[in-house]
């Protein structure tokens, strides 16, 4: 999921100081989890802007607020307010901001929240990142366990030298990821793999920006 913490709300009310009428769009899925996005958030910000003499002329929090097609259709039944706004709030990640220049061409777009990375939820609105989105995936070869993001330095071939006691250099509140891959290889009985292996240098360029996939079936040309 995609970990949003609330953007200072000074900074938000400067950006739209000039906008008289707003319209918000949540998301039920990472937004809501966070804490940044959901039914209570978009109720809450409806009350500070009209606290400050603004016009909120409605909101939804969307199924899935980067899915630019479904939002879209959500948003059909609510044309009449979205008609007089001025001003798009979006409550959800950076790409759910996105969706919505795509879908209003023509309003000023803001978003609410700064996306911060893939995470998993641990604990009710506790989050650890855990996916860097690197492209390559070498998960089948480290345990499941990704240095790329857990370890600070990103080591492919570790531990370091600056480990001590299992603890990264880096913090002492950090385990240390290449000795937690090889306590989960230990345990998996596959040692010897990791004895044996060495992880070529990765290639970032399959990472770069912006990247762009389509799962669609080629049709055959007859």
């Amino acid at each position: 999921m995609i970990i949003t913490q609330k953007r200072e709300l000074s900074r938000l009310l400067e950006n739209v100081e000039n906008y008289r009428s707003f319209f918000l769009i949540g998301c039920s899925e990472c937004a809501t989890l966070c804490g940044t996005g959901g039914e209570e958030q978009v109720k809450e910000l409806t009350g500070v802007l009209r606290g400050k003499g603004k016009e909120v002329t409605g909101g939804i929090v969307a199924r899935t607020g980067c899915q630019v097609l479904g939002t879209k259709k959500e948003l059909k039944e609510h044309k009449e307010a979205l008609d007089k706004t001025e001003c798009i709030l979006v409550m959800s990640c950076g790409a759910g901001t996105q969706s919505a220049v795509e879908i209003f061409e023509d309003k000023a777009v803001y978003p609410t929240n700064d996306s911060l990375f893939l995470g998993n939820m641990t604990r009710f609105q506790m989050f650890d990142e855990r996916c860097s989105l690197c492209g390559e995936c070498i998960l089948d070869r480290t345990g499941g366990i990704c240095p790329v993001t857990n370890c600070p330095k990103g080591i492919l071939n570790g531990p370091c030298g600056g480990m001590q006691d299992g603890k990264c250099e880096v913090s002492p509140d950090i385990n240390c990821a290449w000795v937690r891959i090889y306590e989960r290889m230990k345990k998996i009985d596959r040692l010897d793999e990791m004895r044996e292996t060495v992880l070529d240098a990765k290639s970032w360029s399959k990472g770069q920006k912006p990247a762009a996939l389509s799962t669609r079936e080629k049709k055959e040309k007859k």
